[in-house]
């Protein structure tokens, strides 16, 4: 009769024994921090555009509107390269497919707030790091595995893109580990259940599986399930870009493809099977396009490759594992793609992991005290590199964003301003249409109309009539902080003045509230003298000349 109570003890004992382990505190310090920062760069106004597309699809979900979004609208073809209206009814599908939301979508439905995507993001690669460590210990003695776990934490490819805008990769490390220890126990109902997850997580995150794949056919470890795997993720890549995506926009055609991969169509619009086809054909751009700007694309390896001290680099398993994911993001053209602190970087973050693991459990006599010093100073470096890149802004209180010139906005600064532009943008109505500085947008975007100012104030209402938003928000502060050094700012804010001016003169909006640099215009308001006065000394000293 004692045997249950037994077992409930040993297995709190368990619990607690794991909780002391030194992977379960890491994980809890990187959880802590790395949701301290989102939480401070969001409610300092510094999250960004993406944090509002994403915000407003869960929210339009939520209300009975799947995938919809106006702002990921402004993203598509027809706006782009059409001069369309951003269109409220647009399914975000078009450009990316990502079913795997409707499981987070219970969770935002308890908290529908923006921030909860952050705290979501920090917890799913929280727990990846978790499943790494559970899956070094099927091969690898407990003080090697929790080397690798720490170092999946500190690793600039994880921490950089955690502390951005929500993304739709940041599932990916917890699935594919997931995947690798279902393989290494041959639980086949877990590994087939992940890979179709895996599949689900967007439309191009199958070619992880084909890295997969490939590497059970050519380690001959389960070499059918390889061949089964690789097959089945060509053939949904194939028909998601090919049939399903197109069914909801053409972005994939017209944007995507030009934008990405326009370097072997002539700059021309193609479907995915004909770009693949252009791409096949060349095998001297493919060449020409992997080693063109060498020293960036070395560098971006070797960021990948140093917090496990260079391991991945001479790890055949792991250079297998990692093959799609590299080839994709080096065939594309941008500076994004190569961006250790952008989303793409997770793509290949799993595979490098995994084939460390298989290296060490070939050489575990490789982990000498001199090893663990070097990889202890590689560890250190890659997280001072993720520290001196102030990641997505996230550090920007205490990293100036400019040298020459000096750029720096203070923790006060920062904590001074937040609470009176929240002061503005809480006069605007719950349901009304608004058009939207960035940095404002995160925080507005829990509704069906809103778009980006100052490249728009119109929209396509679901009667697919254009219509104009009621009021428009702008935070002129943020671009005055930032134009001495970047054009960017600089440009919007005097395209901000320069298209606020004749709507007031008009008299089609008015300004309702003027408060620390954020201006909010609403439709058919006569503005008062006192505001009238404050915007034009403002504009006074703001607003250049037209030559």
């Amino acid at each position: 009769m004692r045997l249950p109570i037994v077992m409930k003890r040993s297995n709190a004992f368990g619990l607690r024994q794991f909780a002391r382990q030194p992977v379960m505190v890491v994980a809890m310090l990187f959880a802590a921090g790395c949701l301290l920062l989102l939480l401070y760069r969001h409610y300092s106004l510094y999250s960004s555009y993406d944090q509002g597309i994403f915000n407003q699809v869960f929210w339009n979900s939520l209300h009975g509107r799947l995938f919809e979004s106006s702002l990921s609208s402004a993203l598509s073809a027809d706006v782009i390269h059409q001069g369309a209206m951003p269109l409220i009814t647009y399914r975000h599908l078009g450009q990316h497919f990502n079913p795997i939301f409707l499981l987070w979508l219970p969770v935002y439905a308890l908290f529908p707030f923006p921030a909860t995507l952050s705290v979501l993001q920090v917890l799913l690669v929280a727990a990846a790091g978790l499943v790494l460590y559970a899956l070094a210990r099927q091969s690898l003695a407990p003080a090697l595995s929790v080397a690798i776990a720490i170092s999946f934490y500190g690793a600039n490819a994880v921490v950089g893109p955690t502390l951005g805008n929500f993304h739709d990769y940041n599932p990916l490390p917890l699935l594919l580990f997931s995947l690798f220890l279902a393989l290494e126990k041959r639980w086949w109902v877990l590994f087939w259940v992940t890979a179709i997850l895996v599949l689900s997580v967007r439309e191009d995150a199958g070619v992880t599986l084909l890295s997969v794949g490939a590497y059970l056919v050519i380690r001959r470890r389960q070499w059918r399930v390889g061949v089964a795997l690789f097959a089945i993720a060509v053939a949904y890549i194939l028909l998601l870009t090919n049939v399903v995506m197109p069914m909801f926009s053409s972005d994939v055609s017209q944007r995507l493809i030009v934008e990405r991969f326009g370097q072997y169509t002539g700059g021309k619009a193609a479907s995915p099977v004909e770009a693949i086809g252009a791409i096949l054909s060349q095998p001297g751009q493919i060449l020409a396009e992997i080693f063109s700007r060498f020293p960036k694309k070395l560098g971006y390896l070797v960021q990948h490759w140093l917090p496990l001290a260079f391991v991945p680099a001479i790890a055949a398993d792991a250079w297998v594992l990692a093959a799609f994911p590299f080839l994709e993001l080096l065939l594309m053209r941008g500076e994004t793609p190569l961006s250790i602190n952008i989303r793409y970087a997770t793509l290949a973050v799993p595979g490098l992991f995994y084939g460390a693991i298989l290296w060490w459990s070939q050489h575990p006599n490789a982990f000498q005290p001199r090893m663990r010093r070097i990889w202890a100073f590689c560890l250190a470096l890659s997280l001072l590199f993720t520290v001196a890149s102030n990641p997505n802004r996230s550090l920007s209180f205490l990293i100036p964003d400019s040298i020459r010139p000096w750029v720096y906005v203070s923790p006060l600064q920062q904590l001074q301003h937040a609470p009176q532009a929240r002061t503005v943008i809480a006069q605007i109505p719950p349901q009304a249409s608004v058009a939207a500085t960035t940095y404002l947008i995160p925080s507005l975007s829990s509704r069906q109309a809103i778009v980006r100012f100052p490249e728009s104030i119109q929209f396509r209402n679901e009667a697919q009539q254009p219509e104009k938003v009621a009021y428009i928000v702008a935070d002129l502060w943020q671009f005055q902080q930032y134009q001495p050094a970047f054009k960017l700012e600089r440009n919007l804010l005097q395209r901000s003045l320069q298209l606020i001016n004749p709507l007031l003169q008009t008299q089609e909006y008015g300004i309702q509230a003027f408060q620390d640099g954020v201006v909010l215009l609403q439709r058919n308001l006569k503005t008062e003298p006192a505001l009238a006065a404050q915007w034009q000394m403002f504009t006074q000293q703001n607003l250049t000349p037209t030559p």
